[in-house]
């Protein structure tokens, strides 16, 4: 009998040795998948928070992108259908310690439908540059096309699109400045708004799509009343800040079209500038494509 009772005694002992360590295992276990859920649920919860960053980032580039672009388009649809205007110019170069020299010219340009626009710029002084004109056909998918007449040579030379980052006849101008914005050939991020004197202003970067092209981009303000532009910043291709362009003076013609009376072009790296004056605007004239070809280019007066 009490060896019965001392080997039941034993059997019960260790029964309790083995529930108590299968409940400390149980224990354990359930420590180790309580963790392992939790370290689960931090990664679900962070991946989460960045994936929703990643698409808010996303969207907000999107909408940078978007607004950029409508912009320019609603700045080019604002100014469609002038037709034809010219205007007289007076052209001030000015070195860096303030020296002066003036050229007065003439442009001509007339709207094509489908297409870039048609420029015709004629010198009439001084003495040394008369008679000399560029003519520029536009383009909205392809590289303007550039004409320089030279008198003095009589004959007309073709503007390759790798002399288009080069000085327009000593100004700080290049050639490439002188032709218009056209929307397909950039991509566009606007960047801001700001107020420009008593305005408010979008900043827009322009990106050229051109390979050929002298910038890595453009910034461009324009007021948000009626979309003209009042600077530019041009960017080279190291980008850094080469030049900036301030227009000034705008009037309205026909109730519509906005035209500045002066557009200052400062080179930074230089120290000179470029000052256009513009005067006696007129519409829709009797310009016509004639006036806009090679063979005109050598009549033009």
């Amino acid at each position: 009998m009490f060896k019965q009772k001392i080997d039941s005694e034993i059997v019960r002992d260790r029964f309790k040795a083995k529930c108590v360590e299968f409940l400390s295992n149980l224990a354990d276990e359930c420590r180790f998948v309580n963790k392992v859920a939790l370290s689960l649920a931090f990664f679900l919860l962070v991946s989460v928070s960045l994936i929703s960053g990643l698409g808010v980032n996303e969207a907000q580039a999107q909408s940078a992108t978007e607004k950029g672009l409508a912009i320019a388009q609603e700045a080019r649809d604002s100014d469609r259908g002038f037709v034809n205007f010219i205007s007289e110019l007076s052209m001030i170069l000015r070195n860096k310690q303030g020296q002066e020299n003036k050229r007065s010219l003439r442009i001509k340009v007339l709207e094509v439908n489908g297409d870039g626009n048609k420029s015709l710029f004629i010198f009439d002084n001084p003495k040394n540059v008369k008679g000399t004109a560029l003519l520029i056909h536009g383009h909205i998918q392809k590289a303007d096309e550039q004409w320089l007449y030279l008198p003095a040579l009589k004959r007309v030379k073709r503007i390759s699109s790798a002399n288009k980052s080069g000085s327009f006849l000593g100004s700080e101008f290049s050639y490439e400045d002188l032709g218009t914005l056209e929307v397909e050939k950039f991509t566009y991020k606007w960047l801001r708004d700001e107020s420009c004197g008593n305005l408010t202003c979008t900043v827009t970067e322009y990106t050229p799509v051109e390979k050929g092209s002298g910038y890595t981009r453009q910034l461009i303000w324009h007021d948000t009343d009626a979309l003209r532009i009042w600077k530019i910043e041009y960017y080279d291709r190291k980008n850094t800040h080469l030049k900036t362009l301030i227009l000034d003076g705008y009037d309205q013609y026909l109730g519509k079209f906005w035209r500045s009376s002066k557009s200052v072009m400062t080179n930074h790296v230089t120290g000179k500038s470029t000052e256009f004056q513009w005067n006696n605007y007129e519409f829709q004239t009797q310009l016509n494509e004639r006036d806009f070809t090679q063979t005109g280019l050598q009549r033009a007066r």
